[in-house]
C-alpha cells in the first residue's frame, strides 16, 4: 500500500469499523497483527484514527487453571450480556509458539452459545510471538473492537506465568477463577497471581461440590488478607457460583460494574488506563527494537555461534551484546 492511497484506505476503514462491520473488523485486526513495514504503518494510523472511539467498554481480564471452567464461565456470562443488549467480543493472550489446545478460543464448541451469537465476536490470539508483541496485538485488537460498538470485551489468559499479569495490565478488572477445594491451590497465591485479582470466583459449586466451594471462599478470603490490595478503594470479594447451571453469574457481573462504578469516582480507573498505556508503548517499541532479531539473516546466523561461545566462556556477554548490537546498527 502506497503512501499516496494509504491515507485514503484508513478512513474507509475507520467508517467501516465503526458502522459495525465484522467482516472489516476481521480484516483490520489481521493487518494489526501483521509484520510487514508497510501493514504495521496502516495499522497505526488506523488506531490513531479511532482512538476517539474507544475507550468506552467494559475490560475484564480472565485467568484460571486449566479445568477451571474458563470456557465455560466465558459462555455463560457472555450470553447473558448480549441478552441484556451488549456486545461482547472475547480475545486471547496466549504467548505459546503456536495454537494450543486448552483455548477456549481454538475450539468454539466449548462456547456453543456465543460462537452462533450475532452480538458476540470471537477473536484468539496472534499464532506465534512473544509476550509482549501477542499483548500489543491484543491491546490494539480491544481498541478496534470498542471502536466498533463492542462495550464489553472479556480477555482470556491461556497462557502461564507472565501472561496474567500482561492481561491484568491491559483490563479494568481482573477475574481469577478458582476450583472447589482450595488446599494445595492455595500456593498459588506466592506466585502472585492472587495478588493481582480484583476478584476470586470459585466455580462448581453445585451439588456435592457446593459445600467444598464454600470451604474454598473462606480459606481464600483470609488469605487475602495477608495481601496488598491493587486499590485502595476496592478490596476483593470472593464469590462462588457454577458456571453450567448459571448461579451467581448476575452477582460476578455486578460485582464488576461496582468495581468500575468505585474506581472511576475515585479517578483510579483513569489513571489506571493511562498507566496501561504507556506499558503498551513500551511494550511495542521492545517488540520492534527485536524485530530484527528474527527476520535480519545475517543476524539470526550469527546468534547460534554467539550463544555457544558464552556459554562456552570463552566470550563475556557484554562482549557478545556489542557485537550484536553493531550488526542491528549497520
Amino acid at each position: 500500500m502506497s503512501a499516496r492511497t494509504e491515507p485514503e484506505d484508513v478512513s474507509r476503514l475507520a467508517r467501516a469499523i465503526r458502522s459495525g462491520d465484522r467482516t472489516v473488523l476481521s480484516r483490520a485486526i489481521t493487518l494489526i497483527e501483521s509484520r510487514r513495514a508497510d501493514h504495521r504503518r496502516t495499522a497505526a494510523a488506523l488506531t490513531q484514527a479511532l482512538l476517539p472511539a474507544t475507550g468506552k467498554a467494559v475490560r475484564v481480564g480472565i485467568t484460571g487453571a486449566p479445568g477451571v471452567g474458563k470456557s465455560t464461565t466465558i459462555d455463560t456470562l457472555g450470553s447473558m450480556l448480549t441478552q441484556k443488549g451488549h456486545k461482547l467480543a472475547v480475545l486471547a493472550v496466549d504467548p505459546s509458539s503456536r495454537r494450543t489446545g486448552g483455548s477456549i478460543l481454538a475450539d468454539k464448541t466449548r462456547m456453543a452459545q456465543l460462537a452462533n451469537d450475532a452480538n458476540a465476536f470471537i477473536r484468539p490470539s496472534p499464532a506465534s510471538g512473544t509476550l509482549g508483541g501477542v499483548a500489543a496485538k491484543t491491546r490494539e485488537t480491544m481498541l478496534l473492537c470498542e471502536a466498533a460498538g463492542h462495550d464489553v470485551v472479556l480477555v482470556e489468559t491461556v497462557g502461564v506465568g507472565q501472561s496474567e499479569i500482561a492481561v491484568a495490565d491491559m483490563t479494568d478488572f481482573f477475574l481469577v477463577l478458582m476450583l472447589p477445594g482450595a488446599g494445595d491451590e492455595l500456593q498459588g497465591l506466592k506466585k502472585g497471581v492472587v495478588e493481582l485479582a480484583d476478584m476470586i470466583a470459585v466455580n462448581k459449586a453445585d451439588g456435592d461440590n457446593l459445600a467444598r466451594a464454600k470451604a474454598a471462599a473462606v480459606e481464600y478470603r483470609a488469605a487475602l488478607h495477608i495481601l496488598s490490595p491493587r486499590s485502595a478503594t476496592w478490596s476483593p470479594p470472593v464469590i462462588t457460583y457454577s458456571a453450567l447451571a448459571g448461579d451467581g453469574i448476575a452477582a460476578l457481573w455486578a460485582h464488576i460494574l461496582e468495581h468500575r462504578e468505585k474506581l472511576g469516582a475515585s479517578g483510579e480507573l483513569a489513571a489506571r488506563r493511562g498507566e496501561q498505556q504507556v506499558k503498551w508503548m513500551w511494550a511495542m517499541l521492545e517488540e520492534r527494537l527485536f524485530a530484527p532479531l528474527r527476520s535480519d539473516r545475517a543476524l539470526k546466523a550469527a546468534l547460534p555461534r554467539l550463544e555457544a561461545e558464552v556459554a562456552a566462556g570463552r566470550v563475556a556477554p557484554a562482549a557478545a551484546v556489542e557485537e550484536i548490537a553493531a550488526m542491528l546498527a549497520r
